[in-house]
Protein backbone atom coordinates (compact mmCIF):
# COMPACT_ATOMS: atom_id res chain seq x y z
CA UNK A 1 0.00 0.00 0.00
CA UNK A 2 2.84 2.36 0.85
CA UNK A 3 4.44 1.69 -2.54
CA UNK A 4 1.17 2.49 -4.36
CA UNK A 5 0.75 5.69 -2.35
CA UNK A 6 4.31 6.70 -3.20
CA UNK A 7 3.68 6.09 -6.91
CA UNK A 8 0.48 8.12 -6.81
CA UNK A 9 2.27 11.00 -5.08
CA UNK A 10 5.07 10.84 -7.64
CA UNK A 11 2.44 10.96 -10.40
CA UNK A 12 0.76 13.96 -8.78
CA UNK A 13 4.08 15.77 -8.46
CA UNK A 14 4.81 15.08 -12.13
CA UNK A 15 1.46 16.51 -13.20
CA UNK A 16 2.02 19.64 -11.09
CA UNK A 17 5.48 20.10 -12.57
CA UNK A 18 4.08 19.71 -16.09
CA UNK A 19 1.41 22.33 -15.43
CA UNK A 20 4.17 24.64 -14.24
CA UNK A 21 5.84 24.23 -17.64
CA UNK A 22 8.62 21.78 -16.73
CA UNK A 23 9.54 20.25 -20.09
CA UNK A 24 11.07 17.12 -18.56
CA UNK A 25 7.86 16.42 -16.62
CA UNK A 26 5.78 17.01 -19.77
CA UNK A 27 7.92 14.54 -21.73
CA UNK A 28 7.56 11.89 -19.00
CA UNK A 29 3.77 12.29 -18.89
CA UNK A 30 3.56 11.91 -22.67
CA UNK A 31 5.62 8.72 -22.48
CA UNK A 32 3.23 7.37 -19.85
CA UNK A 33 0.09 8.05 -21.91
CA UNK A 34 1.75 6.44 -24.95
CA UNK A 35 2.58 3.23 -23.11
CA UNK A 36 -0.03 2.81 -20.36
CA UNK A 37 -3.81 3.31 -20.94
CA UNK A 38 -4.43 3.23 -17.17
CA UNK A 39 -1.93 6.04 -16.62
CA UNK A 40 -3.49 7.95 -19.54
CA UNK A 41 -6.89 7.78 -17.89
CA UNK A 42 -5.53 9.06 -14.57
CA UNK A 43 -3.42 11.84 -16.10
CA UNK A 44 -6.09 13.15 -18.46
CA UNK A 45 -8.70 12.93 -15.70
CA UNK A 46 -6.63 15.35 -13.61
CA UNK A 47 -5.55 17.68 -16.42
CA UNK A 48 -8.75 17.84 -18.46
CA UNK A 49 -10.35 20.80 -16.60
CA UNK A 50 -7.24 22.88 -17.38
CA UNK A 51 -7.46 22.24 -21.16
CA UNK A 52 -9.36 24.06 -23.88
CA UNK A 53 -7.25 27.21 -24.10
CA UNK A 54 -4.62 26.30 -26.72
CA UNK A 55 -5.14 26.86 -30.43
CA UNK A 56 -4.61 23.44 -32.04
CA UNK A 57 -3.31 23.73 -35.60
CA UNK A 58 -3.20 20.62 -37.76
CA UNK A 59 -0.72 20.36 -40.64
CA UNK A 60 -1.42 17.60 -43.14
CA UNK A 61 -0.65 16.73 -46.73
CA UNK A 62 1.09 14.13 -48.90
CA UNK A 63 4.63 12.90 -48.23
CA UNK A 64 7.25 15.21 -49.69
CA UNK A 65 5.11 18.36 -49.61
CA UNK A 66 7.38 19.94 -46.99
CA UNK A 67 5.27 19.64 -43.83
CA UNK A 68 8.13 19.45 -41.32
CA UNK A 69 10.03 22.33 -42.89
CA UNK A 70 6.91 24.49 -42.91
CA UNK A 71 6.11 23.57 -39.28
CA UNK A 72 9.63 24.67 -38.35
CA UNK A 73 9.16 28.07 -39.98
CA UNK A 74 5.63 28.47 -38.64
CA UNK A 75 6.78 27.74 -35.08
CA UNK A 76 9.47 30.42 -35.37
CA UNK A 77 6.94 32.97 -36.63
CA UNK A 78 4.50 32.18 -33.82
CA UNK A 79 7.34 32.52 -31.31
CA UNK A 80 8.12 35.96 -32.72
CA UNK A 81 4.55 36.88 -31.75
CA UNK A 82 5.39 35.94 -28.16
CA UNK A 83 3.43 32.70 -28.04
CA UNK A 84 4.50 29.45 -26.41
CA UNK A 85 4.54 26.79 -29.12
CA UNK A 86 4.40 22.98 -28.94
CA UNK A 87 4.89 20.64 -31.90
CA UNK A 88 3.58 17.07 -32.09
CA UNK A 89 5.01 15.30 -35.13
CA UNK A 90 3.64 11.86 -36.04
CA UNK A 91 5.82 9.50 -38.08
CA UNK A 92 4.67 6.22 -39.65
CA UNK A 93 5.69 2.95 -38.02
CA UNK A 94 7.06 0.13 -40.15
CA UNK A 95 4.49 -2.65 -40.59
CA UNK A 96 7.39 -5.11 -40.68
CA UNK A 97 9.64 -4.11 -37.76
CA UNK A 98 7.32 -1.77 -35.83
CA UNK A 99 10.08 0.85 -35.78
CA UNK A 100 9.82 4.52 -36.77
CA UNK A 101 12.56 6.96 -37.81
CA UNK A 102 11.05 9.96 -35.95
CA UNK A 103 13.04 12.13 -38.32
CA UNK A 104 10.81 15.20 -38.27
CA UNK A 105 12.93 16.72 -35.51
CA UNK A 106 15.94 16.73 -37.85
CA UNK A 107 14.16 19.35 -39.96
CA UNK A 108 13.22 21.30 -36.82
CA UNK A 109 16.71 21.71 -35.41
CA UNK A 110 16.35 25.51 -35.64
CA UNK A 111 13.95 25.26 -32.69
CA UNK A 112 16.52 23.62 -30.42
CA UNK A 113 17.51 25.76 -27.47
CA UNK A 114 14.31 27.82 -27.46
CA UNK A 115 12.67 27.15 -24.08
CA UNK A 116 9.38 28.49 -25.45
CA UNK A 117 9.12 25.59 -27.93
CA UNK A 118 8.43 21.95 -27.08
CA UNK A 119 8.84 19.32 -29.82
CA UNK A 120 7.63 15.75 -29.47
CA UNK A 121 7.84 13.07 -32.16
CA UNK A 122 5.73 9.94 -31.88
CA UNK A 123 5.23 6.81 -33.94
CA UNK A 124 1.82 6.04 -35.41
CA UNK A 125 2.12 2.46 -34.06
CA UNK A 126 -0.19 1.17 -36.74
CA UNK A 127 -2.98 3.72 -36.21
CA UNK A 128 -4.69 4.89 -39.38
CA UNK A 129 -5.99 8.37 -40.13
CA UNK A 130 -2.64 10.18 -39.96
CA UNK A 131 -2.36 10.37 -36.15
CA UNK A 132 -1.11 8.14 -33.34
CA UNK A 133 -3.39 6.63 -30.70
CA UNK A 134 -1.89 8.89 -28.04
CA UNK A 135 -1.93 12.13 -30.06
CA UNK A 136 -5.13 13.49 -28.47
CA UNK A 137 -3.88 12.80 -24.93
CA UNK A 138 -0.52 14.39 -25.77
CA UNK A 139 -2.24 17.53 -27.04
CA UNK A 140 -4.25 17.75 -23.80
CA UNK A 141 -1.08 17.53 -21.70
CA UNK A 142 0.52 20.34 -23.73
CA UNK A 143 -2.67 22.39 -23.54
CA UNK A 144 -2.80 22.05 -19.74
CA UNK A 145 0.93 22.92 -19.57
CA UNK A 146 0.14 26.38 -20.93
CA UNK A 147 1.21 26.27 -24.58
CA UNK A 148 -0.66 28.85 -26.65
CA UNK A 149 -0.35 27.13 -30.03
CA UNK A 150 0.02 23.39 -30.62
CA UNK A 151 1.10 22.32 -34.12
CA UNK A 152 0.15 18.74 -34.95
CA UNK A 153 1.92 17.36 -38.01
CA UNK A 154 0.37 14.18 -39.39
CA UNK A 155 2.10 11.38 -41.24
CA UNK A 156 2.08 11.74 -45.02
CA UNK A 157 -1.70 11.61 -45.37
CA UNK A 158 -3.75 10.32 -48.27
CA UNK A 159 -7.21 11.44 -49.30
CA UNK A 160 -8.96 9.40 -46.60
CA UNK A 161 -6.66 10.19 -43.66
CA UNK A 162 -8.62 13.09 -42.23
CA UNK A 163 -8.65 12.48 -38.46
CA UNK A 164 -6.74 15.72 -37.94
CA UNK A 165 -9.89 17.70 -38.82
CA UNK A 166 -11.61 16.39 -35.69
CA UNK A 167 -8.55 16.95 -33.50
CA UNK A 168 -7.60 20.50 -34.58
CA UNK A 169 -9.29 23.88 -34.48
CA UNK A 170 -7.54 24.98 -37.68
CA UNK A 171 -6.50 22.47 -40.36
CA UNK A 172 -3.82 23.45 -42.86
CA UNK A 173 -3.72 21.18 -45.91
CA UNK A 174 -0.54 21.27 -47.96
CA UNK A 175 -0.04 20.51 -51.61
CA UNK A 176 3.00 20.86 -53.85
CA UNK A 177 3.45 21.25 -57.60
CA UNK A 178 4.40 18.21 -59.63
CA UNK A 179 2.67 15.68 -57.37
CA UNK A 180 -0.21 14.81 -59.69
CA UNK A 181 -2.63 16.27 -62.19
CA UNK A 182 -5.59 18.56 -61.49
CA UNK A 183 -7.78 15.56 -60.69
CA UNK A 184 -5.92 15.24 -57.36
CA UNK A 185 -7.46 18.50 -56.19
CA UNK A 186 -11.03 17.17 -56.41
CA UNK A 187 -10.57 13.82 -54.65
CA UNK A 188 -12.68 13.33 -51.53
CA UNK A 189 -11.51 14.02 -48.00
CA UNK A 190 -8.50 16.30 -48.01
CA UNK A 191 -10.09 19.30 -49.74
CA UNK A 192 -13.16 19.24 -47.49
CA UNK A 193 -11.19 19.37 -44.24
CA UNK A 194 -8.97 22.31 -45.21
CA UNK A 195 -9.46 25.57 -43.34
CA UNK A 196 -6.37 26.89 -45.11
CA UNK A 197 -4.81 25.48 -48.29
CA UNK A 198 -1.08 25.88 -48.84
CA UNK A 199 0.81 25.21 -52.03
CA UNK A 200 4.37 24.77 -50.79
CA UNK A 201 7.49 24.87 -52.97
CA UNK A 202 5.87 27.87 -54.60
CA UNK A 203 9.10 28.72 -56.47
CA UNK A 204 8.81 25.59 -58.59
CA UNK A 205 7.21 25.41 -62.06
CA UNK A 206 3.51 24.65 -61.88
CA UNK A 207 2.94 26.13 -58.40
CA UNK A 208 0.58 28.85 -59.64
CA UNK A 209 -1.33 26.32 -61.72
CA UNK A 210 -1.79 24.09 -58.66
CA UNK A 211 -3.05 27.08 -56.65
CA UNK A 212 -5.49 28.05 -59.40
CA UNK A 213 -6.83 24.48 -59.59
CA UNK A 214 -7.53 24.53 -55.84
CA UNK A 215 -9.19 27.95 -56.05
CA UNK A 216 -11.37 26.69 -58.88
CA UNK A 217 -12.58 23.76 -56.82
CA UNK A 218 -13.37 26.06 -53.90
CA UNK A 219 -15.40 28.37 -56.14
CA UNK A 220 -17.39 25.43 -57.42
CA UNK A 221 -18.63 25.08 -53.86
CA UNK A 222 -17.80 22.75 -50.99
CA UNK A 223 -20.28 19.98 -50.14
CA UNK A 224 -22.94 21.50 -47.89
CA UNK A 225 -23.23 18.51 -45.58
CA UNK A 226 -19.60 18.35 -44.44
CA UNK A 227 -20.34 20.92 -41.72
CA UNK A 228 -16.65 21.66 -41.40
CA UNK A 229 -16.46 25.34 -42.34
CA UNK A 230 -19.65 26.58 -40.75
CA UNK A 231 -23.35 26.42 -41.51
CA UNK A 232 -23.11 27.66 -45.10
CA UNK A 233 -19.64 27.35 -46.59
CA UNK A 234 -20.38 28.63 -50.08
CA UNK A 235 -18.48 31.18 -52.16
CA UNK A 236 -21.61 33.37 -52.35
CA UNK A 237 -21.28 34.14 -48.65
CA UNK A 238 -17.52 34.52 -48.40
CA UNK A 239 -14.50 36.20 -49.91
CA UNK A 240 -11.45 34.40 -51.22
CA UNK A 241 -9.16 35.81 -48.51
CA UNK A 242 -11.09 33.95 -45.83
CA UNK A 243 -12.81 37.03 -44.46
CA UNK A 244 -16.47 36.28 -45.05
CA UNK A 245 -19.67 37.85 -43.75
CA UNK A 246 -19.50 35.99 -40.42
CA UNK A 247 -21.64 33.08 -41.62
CA UNK A 248 -18.94 30.84 -43.01
CA UNK A 249 -15.28 30.54 -43.86
CA UNK A 250 -13.82 30.24 -47.33
CA UNK A 251 -10.39 28.56 -47.14
CA UNK A 252 -7.71 30.84 -48.62
CA UNK A 253 -5.12 29.36 -50.98
CA UNK A 254 -1.58 30.51 -50.16
CA UNK A 255 1.81 30.01 -51.78
CA UNK A 256 4.83 29.32 -49.57
CA UNK A 257 8.48 28.36 -49.89
CA UNK A 258 9.19 26.71 -46.55
CA UNK A 259 12.95 26.42 -47.11
CA UNK A 260 13.26 30.23 -47.23
CA UNK A 261 10.30 31.22 -45.07
CA UNK A 262 8.56 32.94 -47.98
CA UNK A 263 4.80 33.21 -47.41
CA UNK A 264 4.94 32.00 -43.79
CA UNK A 265 4.00 35.44 -42.43
CA UNK A 266 0.88 35.41 -44.62
CA UNK A 267 0.10 31.86 -43.47
CA UNK A 268 0.39 32.93 -39.82
CA UNK A 269 -1.98 35.84 -40.50
CA UNK A 270 -4.50 33.45 -42.06
CA UNK A 271 -4.26 31.11 -39.06
CA UNK A 272 -4.84 34.05 -36.70
CA UNK A 273 -7.80 35.18 -38.82
CA UNK A 274 -9.33 31.70 -38.68
CA UNK A 275 -8.91 31.58 -34.91
CA UNK A 276 -10.71 34.94 -34.62
CA UNK A 277 -13.46 33.64 -36.90
CA UNK A 278 -13.94 30.55 -34.73
CA UNK A 279 -14.39 32.65 -31.60
CA UNK A 280 -16.54 35.36 -33.18
CA UNK A 281 -19.03 32.95 -34.75
CA UNK A 282 -19.21 30.35 -31.96
CA UNK A 283 -17.61 27.79 -34.28
CA UNK A 284 -14.88 27.15 -31.68
CA UNK A 285 -17.42 25.71 -29.24
CA UNK A 286 -19.15 23.77 -32.01
CA UNK A 287 -15.86 22.08 -32.84
CA UNK A 288 -15.26 21.41 -29.15
CA UNK A 289 -18.63 19.65 -28.98
CA UNK A 290 -17.82 17.64 -32.10
CA UNK A 291 -14.49 16.60 -30.57
CA UNK A 292 -16.28 15.69 -27.33
CA UNK A 293 -18.76 13.52 -29.22
CA UNK A 294 -15.86 11.78 -30.94
CA UNK A 295 -14.30 10.94 -27.58
CA UNK A 296 -17.46 9.01 -26.68
CA UNK A 297 -17.18 6.74 -29.71
CA UNK A 298 -15.64 3.87 -27.71
CA UNK A 299 -18.91 3.59 -25.80
CA UNK A 300 -20.94 3.46 -28.99
CA UNK A 301 -18.65 0.81 -30.49
CA UNK A 302 -18.79 -1.31 -27.35
CA UNK A 303 -22.55 -1.77 -27.55
CA UNK A 304 -23.60 -0.82 -31.09
CA UNK A 305 -27.18 0.44 -31.29
CA UNK A 306 -27.89 -0.25 -27.63
CA UNK A 307 -26.57 3.10 -26.43
CA UNK A 308 -28.74 5.21 -28.75
CA UNK A 309 -31.80 3.07 -28.01
CA UNK A 310 -31.57 3.25 -24.21
CA UNK A 311 -30.04 6.68 -23.54
CA UNK A 312 -32.24 9.60 -24.69
CA UNK A 313 -30.73 12.00 -27.20
CA UNK A 314 -31.01 14.98 -24.84
CA UNK A 315 -29.07 13.10 -22.15
CA UNK A 316 -26.33 12.20 -24.64
CA UNK A 317 -26.19 15.81 -25.80
CA UNK A 318 -25.94 17.04 -22.20
CA UNK A 319 -23.00 14.72 -21.51
CA UNK A 320 -21.27 15.85 -24.71
CA UNK A 321 -21.73 19.48 -23.64
CA UNK A 322 -20.21 18.70 -20.23
CA UNK A 323 -17.15 17.19 -21.90
CA UNK A 324 -16.84 20.15 -24.28
CA UNK A 325 -16.98 22.63 -21.38
CA UNK A 326 -14.51 20.62 -19.27
CA UNK A 327 -17.04 19.78 -16.53
CA UNK A 328 -16.55 16.07 -17.24
CA UNK A 329 -13.51 14.27 -18.62
CA UNK A 330 -13.97 11.80 -21.51
CA UNK A 331 -13.38 8.72 -19.37
CA UNK A 332 -16.04 9.75 -16.84
CA UNK A 333 -18.42 10.51 -19.69
CA UNK A 334 -17.99 7.02 -21.16
CA UNK A 335 -18.56 5.47 -17.74
CA UNK A 336 -21.71 7.58 -17.26
CA UNK A 337 -23.14 6.50 -20.60
CA UNK A 338 -22.32 2.83 -20.25
CA UNK A 339 -23.51 2.81 -16.65
CA UNK A 340 -27.04 3.46 -17.90
CA UNK A 341 -27.09 0.15 -19.78
CA UNK A 342 -28.55 -2.66 -17.63
CA UNK A 343 -26.09 -5.42 -16.80
CA UNK A 344 -23.14 -3.68 -18.44
CA UNK A 345 -19.83 -3.95 -16.59
CA UNK A 346 -17.44 -1.12 -17.48
CA UNK A 347 -13.97 -2.03 -18.71
CA UNK A 348 -11.25 0.51 -19.31
CA UNK A 349 -11.17 2.23 -22.69
CA UNK A 350 -7.89 3.60 -23.99
CA UNK A 351 -7.73 7.15 -25.34
CA UNK A 352 -9.24 7.91 -28.71
CA UNK A 353 -7.42 9.70 -31.47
Amino acid sequence: MKCVATQEQAGTDLIEQAQAGNSRAIARLITQVENDPTAARRIIGVLYPATGRAHIIGITGPPGSGKSTLVNELAKTLRNDGRLVAVVAVDPSSPFTGGALLGDRIRMRDLAGDTGVFVRSMASRGSLGGLAQATAATVKILDAAGYDAILVETVGAGQAEVDIAAAAHTTVVMEAPGMGDDVQSIKAGILEIADILVVNKGDRPGANRTAKALELMLHLGLPADTGHHGPSATPALTEQNGQGDGLSWMPPVLLTVATTGQGVTELTAAINAHRAYLHETGEWQRRERRAAARKLKPAARTVPGELNARVPADERAAIIEQVATRQLDPYEAVETLLGQLPGFVFTDVSSEK
